[in-house]
Parts: C-alpha cells; structure tokens; sequence
C-alpha cells in the first residue's frame, strides 16, 4: 500500500508542475479546453443585460478578433473626428446635421429638418411627397391640374358628368395662379366637386347600373386626388345630397392606432396603419374619408347580380349608398378587416346583408364579397369588409302576393268611401229633423275619416319633400286619433243616456275639446318628442319604432269603448227586466248601441289587422286591413243613414220632392208635420232620431 502512494504523489506533482508551466493567453483572448480563445468584450452578460457595454452608453460596441472598438451610432459622429475609437479615450458622439452637410438630400422642392437621430424631408408649400418620406430618392410634386384630365375617360361614359374633369381641372388652374398655399387648394376643390355630384344626382335615378359604376369610379379618383391636398387634421363637407368627412394625417413617421370617420347615416372604424399601406411606399400623407349618397339607393336598387333572395322575399336597400377611399394603393384585401356602420333607412326585424358595389361584375352590381354582418338590429348593422369601395345593407323583405288586386281594391275602395262619407256629411248637417247630440258626433266623426282619406289619397306616397312628407304624417296622424276620438264620445253619450237617467244633455264645446282637442294634444307632443319620426322614405306615416303614438291612444280608447259599452248593454238588460220598461226608448238605445258597436268594430278591426302587415305569411291580414280600410266609408254610410228609418224617410221625401213637383205643396206640407212630429216625440223622449 505504502508502495502505491509513493509511485502516485510524484504523477500529481509532475502533473501540477506542467499546467503552471503554460503560458498566460493575450489580451482579447480566454483559455478554454486549454486554448486561448477570443474573448468577445461586446457581448450581453446574460446575467445582467441591462449592464452598460464597455464603449459606454449611447455607443456601439464592435467586436475584432482579440480585441474591440467603439463607434457612434447611426446619425452621430464622434468628438474626436475619428470613425472608431477605443473605450479607454474620453469620446463624446453628437447628433449629424444631415441638412447642413448635404444641402440637397431633399431636392429642389422640400425642406430638410434635422431630427436626432436622423432629418425629415418636408415637402414645400404647394407640392406633396410621391415616394418614401427618407433618403435620397425623396420626390415633391406640384399640384398638376391636369391629372384631372385623366378623368375624362371615365366621364364620357355618363351623361351629364362630361363636364367634371374639365370644372374641376378650371378650379385647380385658378386655385394655382392664386398662389395660395397648398392647403387651401383642397377644399375648394372639394366643394366643386360635392356640387358636381348634387347636379348628377338631382337629375333623378340613373336607371342604368354601367352609369352607377362610372359614377362611383368618378368620385373614387377625385377623391384619391383631393385628399392629400386638404389641411390636417381634416374636414367635414356637406350639400344637398353628399356628406363627407375626410381625416388626413402628415409628417414623417407612419400613422398608429384607431382612427374615425362618421357621419349622419354612417360610421367608419379602422386602423390608420391600414388606410396608409405599405410602410416601405409610405408617402408622408394618409387620407381617409366617408362619403354618403343623398339619393343614390334609388339609381343602385335592383342590380343584385347573382344574389338571390329567400323564396317569397326580394332585396331592398335599406342604407344609404357611402363611398370609403384611403390614401393606401392596394385595398383589394386589407390585412386589417374595417368596420362600416350602416344606419337604416326603415326600422324593420329583417335579415340584413353587408354589400358592396362591384364595378367589373355584370357592369356593376352588388356583391356579399369579403363583407360579412358583426352586429344588426332595428335601427343599424355594422359590416366587416376585407376591400374598400361603395358600401350599403340590404334586408329581405317579404312579398305581399296579389299587390295589383290589393291596390285595385284602394284605389276604388277609398274614392268610394269619400262618396259615401260625403252624402253623410250632407245628412247629418242639412237634415234638421235628424239633428241631436248623436248625429252631431257621428257628422264629425265622418268629417274626421273624410279628411284622413282626401290627405292619404292626395300625399300619402309624396316622400320627394321632406317637410311636406312629415306635414302629410301629422295631419293623418291627427285626423285617424279624431275619428278614435269620436267613437270614444259616442260610446260616453250612449252610458249618459243609459245609466244617467237618460240625461243626454253634452255641451257642443266639451264634445269639440275631446274630439279634436285630444289629438291635437297628442299629436303636438308626439311631433315634439320625436319630429323624425314623421315620414318614412316610402310612406308619408309614421315610421315603425314610431307607431305607437297612434296605436297606443287607438288601444285605449277602444278598451274604454268596450268598457262604456259593457256597462251600457248591463244597464239596458236590467231595465228591460224591471217591472214598467220604456220599450221605445230601451228599444231606440238597444239599436243605437248595437250600431255604436259594429261602427267600433269596422274602424278598431281595421287597425287590427294593420298590425300584421309587417310579418310573413299575411296575405288575408293584407286583404282585411285593405277592404275595411277602403270601405269603412262605404260601411258608416250604410249603418248610420241606409239602415235609419228616419232617415230613409227624409230620403224618400227628398226624392219625391225632385221627383214630383206638381205635388209640391202636399209634400212640403206632409214634410212639414212629419218634422214636427218627430220633432215631437224626440223632445218628449231622449232627443234622439228612431231607427
């Protein structure tokens, strides 16, 4: 054992002695695996990143082979002149005034500012950038008029729209020997264009899907040209027929984050770094805008192209038609979907489709591509696109079969009614022998529907002016609650002279306040709560959400009808079961509520039936509102004067006396006592005419 240790200490010592015996490796360099390799001084001690390298901060730290340097970084130079200098030298880098040691690095026509690290290249008054905001190749054109010649092209396809290229490329000429700034070129430039396109536009639909396509390419490129030339950070523009609203963003470094456009039928939400493009052709500019057609969905309704609708159901635009331009040159598929909220022209519970306005297909046509639906409801829907171009929502809406045997029967129904209504009117105001407090509401009751149907007739489909569309809604708003109103004092009158011991004294004047003043209270309010909600873009009525300014009151004066009815036909049974009945009366009261109750029924079923026009699968709703509707004239004439004996008599006397002259004296004396005796008798009852 002993032998063994005495051969391994001198192994260890030799061992020992030969490592001290290598030499120590040079600077720069490191023993590894007993080599000597470089030792890399620039490197980030992973332990510590944030540790300052050894050239110090604000420096750069190059590594060599066995040893390292210091330099400035991009846009500095160093205090000593020199390139590179070691770490151990007290050197300071200061920022590159890149504008003052290349004068030119901007060309002729841009101003060179000097940023730290680097410069900017700012465009002169009266010119804009056309490449990259940096480097050598930066280029600054002028405001040239002619690129709007490039137009002409484009307006030769469409009559009346020749002349745009040619106004617009005069505005520019004038603007640019006005030697004013840049800036104020665009604007005016934007006003001509906005009146151009309320010229097109005012000349009615364009009935021609090849003419929406130019149109919309025409204010595309106008647009495209304008842009850049507006101030930052924008501007909002509006005529009779266009809205716009145009965000523009200048400087040297690209746009970041959300940016807005909206106007009154639209809003737009995307990013700005998308409405740029491109970083690499990014031109010191960005535009955006909105621009939103007055009447454009009249000319564009109808092209669906391939779209097919639900069976029984057809396309409708239900937006305005908005056109979105930015200042980035591919927008044929964003990386970056927008959002485009689309306010509806009608408040309907429909399936709601995004579209857009496909030039190429079919010579123009909508098309669901790259858009799909985020969000619908009543009142808006809100479209995700993948492209950018002309945008609007359509909805399906369901068929009504037989319109043509529909409009047929108002169209003969309703001046029908008038006839009707008229004679009773003549009736019930000429016809002394016949006049009590019945008769008084029933005249007005009949003035009432005939003023309502005169104004539907006369302007329920006049929608080209707005003011006078909303006029139309509240007068038949007014009149429709009136003739309610009556109805309501019809059913009070009858339970006085049931319940009050046949009292039926009722004052002209109160009668007037709750038969005209009622809905004018309504009415007046109804217009002060919600003013919009008078016309609607097919119809001067009230618009859906709006509706129940007239069905709410309609409701409840047909609930206290019936509850004023109940309690009349209660009373009535109890007095024919007493002991001593006034037949006559109780039969005359008897024969007036039951006509009050199919009067109630013609005009309340009607309303009814009216709530159902907005579902599928309703074409015998359709025909129920649309025959009471028409005929309720026809039908009040026959309850109130056709089905009166005393009032066929007056009939017949009337007659007979045109008929008959030679018998002139006996008829007006045979007039005469039949007034008187009914006259009579009515004073001695109720007040009241027999039926």
């Amino acid at each position: 054992m002993a032998g063994r240790w005495n051969l391994m200490i001198p192994a260890l010592c030799l061992s020992v002695v030969m490592a001290l015996s290598k030499p120590p490796c040079n600077n720069g360099y490191k023993r590894k695996n007993r080599e000597c390799v470089d030792d890399d001084e620039c490197a980030v001690d992973e332990n510590n990143p944030n540790k300052v390298g050894p050239c110090g901060e604000d420096k750069v730290c190059i590594n060599n082979i066995g040893s390292f340097y210091c330099r400035c970084q991009d846009g500095f130079k160093p205090s000593t002149g020199d390139g590179n200098f070691s770490a151990g030298k007290h050197v300071t880098c200061q920022n590159i005034n890149e504008c003052l040691e290349h004068k030119d690095i901007c060309g002729p026509n841009a101003k060179c500012v000097n940023t730290i690290p680097f410069y900017s290249c700012n465009c002169n008054d009266g010119y804009i950038s056309t490449t990259s905001f940096y480097g050598n190749n930066v280029t600054c054109k002028a405001l040239n008029c002619e690129d709007f010649k490039d137009m002409n092209n484009l307006t030769e396809k469409l009559q009346g729209a020749h002349d745009l290229g040619v106004h617009l490329e005069k505005t520019c000429l004038e603007l640019t020997e006005s030697k004013r700034p840049l800036d104020f070129y665009g604007e005016d430039l934007l006003r001509r264009l906005l009146s151009v396109i309320d010229e097109l536009l005012s000349g009615g639909a364009f009935n021609d899907n090849r003419k929406v396509s130019t149109f919309l390419d025409i204010v595309e490129h106008a647009l495209g040209l304008i842009g850049p030339f507006i101030r930052t950070p924008g501007t909002k523009m509006s005529s009779n027929h266009t809205e716009l609203a145009l965000r523009v963003h200048k400087g040297a470094e690209l746009p970041m984050g959300a940016v807005t456009a909206s106007s009154k039928h639209a809003r737009l939400d995307m990013q700005m770094e998308t409405a740029a493009g491109d970083p690499s052709y990014y031109p010191g500019f960005t535009t955006l805008s909105l621009l939103s057609y007055g009447n454009l969905e009249d000319s564009a309704d109808g092209f669906f192209g391939e779209m097919k609708p639900p069976e029984n159901h057809s396309f409708k635009i239900n937006s305005k038609v908005v056109t979105v331009t930015v200042s980035n040159r591919d927008t044929s598929h964003l990386n970056q979907p927008v959002k485009l909220t689309l306010y509806h022209l009608r408040q309907l519970y429909n399936t709601s489709h995004c579209v857009f306005w496909n030039s190429s297909l079919d010579g123009g046509a909508w098309s669901p591509s790259g858009c799909s639906v985020v969000e619908s409801n009543p009142n808006y829907t809100v479209c995700s696109c993948t492209h950018l171009s002309s945008f609007a929502v359509l909805m399906a809406l369901y068929d009504i079969k037989n319109k043509f045997e529909l409009q047929l029967i108002t169209w003969v129904g309703l001046p029908l009614s008038l006839i009707c209504l008229f004679m009773c009117i003549l009736t019930f105001s000429l016809i002394r022998s016949i006049k009590s407090p019945r008769t008084t509401i029933h005249l007005h009751l009949c003035i009432s529907l005939f003023i309502a149907i005169l104004i539907f007739l006369a302007g329920i489909a006049r929608t080209e002016n707005r003011v006078g569309c909303a006029v139309v809604a509240g007068l038949l708003h007014f009149f429709f609650l009136a003739a309610f109103c009556w109805m309501c004092l019809e059913g009070i009158q009858l339970f006085r002279m049931v319940v009050l011991v046949f009292n039926t004294h009722f004052k002209t004047s109160y009668m007037m306040a709750g038969g005209y003043g009622v809905p004018a209270v309504i009415v007046a309010i109804s217009a002060l709560a919600n003013p919009k909600g008078y016309g609607t873009e097919t119809y001067c009525w009230l618009n859906l959400e709006f509706i129940w300014s007239f069905f709410g009151p309609a409701c409840v004066i047909i609930t206290v009808n019936i509850f004023f009815f109940l309690i009349t036909v209660w009373k009535l049974a109890q007095k024919f079961s007493s002991l001593n009945p006034d037949l006559d009366n109780l039969q005359k009261i008897k024969a007036f509520t039951i006509t009050a109750v199919a009067q109630l029924c013609v005009l309340g079923t009607m309303w009814i039936f009216g709530c159902f026009q907005f579902k599928e699968s309703t074409i015998v709703m359709s025909y129920l509102f649309t025959i009471f509707g028409s005929l309720q004239g026809v039908m009040l004439f026959v309850m109130h004067c056709l089905c009166s004996k005393q009032v066929r008599e007056e009939y017949r006397n009337i007659l007979h006396r045109f008929c008959a002259p030679q018998n002139k004296n006996y008829s007006e004396f045979s007039y005469s006592n039949s007034s008187k005796a009914h006259a009579s008798k009515s004073s001695q009852d109720t007040g009241e005419s027999q039926i």
